[in-house]
């Protein structure tokens, strides 16, 4: 199965295919908005308005499986994410990124990048257009790191 043939709903539960991002570069997330790294939150909607007209997304999956870290429900996280960070990246429903009822988004990020379980909130991904590359980031790798090597590929994939 390809990444693009995942179907994930959106926050407000309507179902959005992958392959509408399959020309994009894609960054994508878990979130919980009670973790210490949830500032994060702030950098990538930076990255995303900065790079969203070189067709970039940013892609939110909030996840309640560190701590219980997110136990708001959908409606609660996006009314969280757009007061306190103006978010305008697209949110996700609520998901588990591990173990076996880990979402297929999630089962497919971590066999393409070495079969290493999420560590925590805040793991990114950027996925290049067409699913030609997958580098993972650390939790605590912030935006700007994220951004760096962002700007670098975007730029690359324009020579």
């Amino acid at each position: 199965m390809s990444l693009y043939d995942i179907t994930v709903n959106t926050i407000e539960g309507k179902k959005c295919h992958l392959s509408e991002f399959e020309d994009k570069f894609m960054v994508i997330v878990n979130t919980a908005s009670k973790c210490g790294l949830v500032g994060q939150l702030e950098g990538l909607e930076e990255l995303y308005q900065e790079f969203k007209d070189q067709d970039v997304v940013v892609l939110g999956f909030p996840s309640n499986q560190f701590l219980n870290q997110e136990p708001l429900d959908n409606e609660e996280i996006q009314e969280f994410c757009q007061l306190n960070y103006q978010l305008t990246f697209p949110l996700f429903e609520k998901i588990n990124v591990n173990g076996q009822k880990a979402h297929p988004l999630y089962k497919k990020l971590i066999a393409e990048t070495g079969n290493k379980l999420i560590k925590w909130n805040f793991t990114k991904f950027i996925v290049t257009p067409h699913a030609k590359d997958i580098i993972r980031f650390a939790p605590t790798t912030s935006p700007e790191k994220v951004k760096e090597e962002l700007n670098r590929l975007v730029n690359s994939s324009r020579d």
